[in-house]
């Protein structure tokens, strides 16, 4: 009886020592106490190349001077906006030659078979090379060389109507919806091909009866317009070209064993109204107000001065991304050059039911919905407007799926940041 008992009390002892050693196993040195899962690695927030930071704070959006329309399109209310970086310049014409490029050479590579194996799926191959000019390898890539009867002086060019990029989101909106609670992720992954070469067309449509072929002919893919803002991309295009940019910067962060971090995106309306006041509360401009010359009596942006003289502030069409003084923030051209995508649609009286933290208003819609539902918000102005457009509250609109002469875009991005706090 007396070995029975002691076996019993064995047995429990062991059952108890492999509970406390293996059977509820926690954090090593953990001391059954509450310490988070170690070890973990040290994060040090990276800053894109190329961007500012734009802190956390709050401000009046809205006109900051009488609404002379009365549109009543902007009631002025007070936001709170968390911090975020944005591109100190519009996204240029050589900054979206590098997703021309890749989307060109993905294309090719996959023509050409390099491509390998990774977990099960067929991924291309960077390190193989594509020789343009080598014959036998231009043969392999007929399927994406312009037809013979579309060919200038028999020129073997790329087609860039079949330059699409294959792009998968995720839709939020439907997914926060209580019907869709435990439903697949399938069901809210969305995956559309989008043709990205800009429409360079948009410098003879825009305008009638004016002579900007040259603009046509030269403008996206000259050298000598490097460093301005690219035009003629629609509102899918900018958001594709943001999804690239994610995507690219993922899979080198990945490939270092680095931590991803969040996606690159159209700035909502009122995140680029708050980076565009730089902090300056209720000046109608960027650099303060009210007026739009110095007082040496310089145009400070690009815009159409007077009744048309367009050359006036420096600039016939549009200037370098990075032309004029930045604003408080640093950044450049948040008036005037090119008008802005944003993310947002436009709806005039968005003001009055949208939140007062990170206010935004997405909606995804297709093309063939009705006029109204397409327009998208557009912001700053451009080189083809006047003064009035150029004010940090003022809000107007184009249809997403057109491209214009006047308007570009710039990305924002909701990186981890220290807090100032200990």
């Amino acid at each position: 009886m007396k070995l029975n008992y002691l076996q019993g009390l064995l047995a429990i002892l062991l059952v108890s020592l492999l509970a406390s050693c293996g059977g509820s196993k926690g954090p090593k040195n953990a001391q059954g106490q509450l310490i988070g899962v170690s070890p973990r690695p040290k994060y040090t927030p990276p800053v894109p190349y190329g961007m500012v930071y734009v802190p956390a704070g709050t401000f009046h959006m809205g006109p900051s001077d009488e609404d002379v329309n009365y549109a009543y399109t902007a009631r002025n209310k007070s936001i709170s906006i968390s911090g975020f970086y944005m591109d100190a310049t519009e996204i240029t014409n050589n900054e979206y030659r590098q997703f021309v490029q890749w989307v060109q050479d993905s294309i090719a590579h996959i023509l050409l078979g390099h491509v390998k194996q990774d977990d099960g799926h067929d991924i291309i191959d960077w390190k193989q090379k594509i020789n343009w000019k080598d014959k036998a390898t231009v043969e392999k890539l007929d399927a994406m060389i312009y037809t013979e009867a579309d060919r200038l002086y028999g020129r073997k060019d790329v087609d860039v109507g079949k330059l699409v990029y294959h792009q998968e989101t995720f839709n939020w909106d439907k997914a926060k919806l209580r019907e869709n609670f435990g439903k697949p992720r399938s069901t809210f992954i969305v995956k559309k091909d989008v043709p990205i070469y800009p429409d360079t067309l948009c410098w003879i449509r825009d305008f009638s009866y004016a002579y900007n072929e040259p603009m046509t002919r030269m403008y996206f893919w000259h050298p000598a317009f490097d460093n301005y803002p690219v035009v003629g991309v629609n509102w899918h295009q900018a958001t594709a070209f943001c999804e690239w940019r994610s995507k690219f910067w993922e899979d080198y962060r990945n490939s270092k064993k680095l931590f991803t971090e969040d996606k690159f995106q159209l700035p909502s309306e009122a995140q680029w109204e708050y980076a565009a006041r730089g902090g300056r509360e209720q000046t109608p401009y960027p650099w303060g107000g009210y007026y739009i010359r110095n007082k040496k009596g310089c145009l400070l942006a690009n815009f159409k001065p007077g009744r048309g003289n367009y050359p006036e502030d420096g600039g016939f069409y549009t200037v370098r991304a990075d032309a004029y003084w930045p604003n408080d923030y640093g950044l450049y051209c948040m008036a005037g050059n090119v008008a802005e995508w944003t993310a947002d649609i436009f709806y005039e009286n968005a003001y009055s039911f949208t939140s007062d933290m990170n206010p935004y208003l997405r909606m995804d819609v297709p093309d063939d919905a009705p006029l109204k539902m397409k327009r998208k918000a557009i912001r700053g102005g451009s080189w083809k407007d006047v003064g009035y457009f150029l004010q940090t509250g003022t809000r107007t609109y184009e249809y997403q799926d057109s491209a214009k002469s006047y308007v570009g875009f710039r990305c924002t991005i909701a990186l981890s940041r220290r807090s100032k706090h200990k």
